[in-house]
């Protein structure tokens, strides 16, 4: 097993927690996009946006990977819907909490500082093809770390 750090350093650990997931499978760039989303939020506006973008109540505007996207008035320009992103955030912002409880820091008081989304491994298939041929797709698996922060 391989051992994994954060990309942040230097906290105080007194008030920061700390959580990630590794090499999921979703989409690197809208999980940026999601990162992006929750920065300055608390635990529980974080999670409740995450459960309105599953019920695609709330839009998630998409600032950088936005060519060829649908313009909307929530937004303001570019966004969407990354459910599958917005589960796995979920279940990250949930362990975020426990961690902050497990700690005696209070879940209420915790601001998302840091969340990032960097990119994995990349798993290379084959499709097979007429005549003997195969091509190669390949599939990036993701790390998305949060770390919060009690506020003053």
């Amino acid at each position: 097993m391989p051992n994994w750090g954060y990309s942040v350093k230097e906290l105080d650990p007194a008030k920061t927690v700390k959580a990630s997931l590794r090499e999921v499978d979703v989409s690197p760039k809208f999980s940026r996009e999601v990162c992006r989303a929750i920065i300055g939020l608390s635990i529980p506006k974080a999670k409740k946006l995450m459960e309105d973008v599953i019920a695609k109540k709330k839009m998630i505007p998409y600032r950088r990977y936005r060519k060829k996207r649908a313009q909307h008035a929530q937004t303001k320009g570019p966004g969407g819907y990354p459910v599958k992103v917005a589960k796995l955030m979920l279940k990250l912002l949930e362990s975020l909490e426990a961690n902050a409880e497990f700690k005696g820091l209070d879940p209420e008081q915790v601001v998302i500082r840091y969340a990032v989304a960097h990119k994995g491994r990349v798993l290379t298939k084959f499709i097979e093809r007429a005549f003997g041929r195969a091509t190669p797709y390949e599939k990036t698996l993701t790390h998305i770390e949060l770390i919060g922060e009690v506020r003053e």
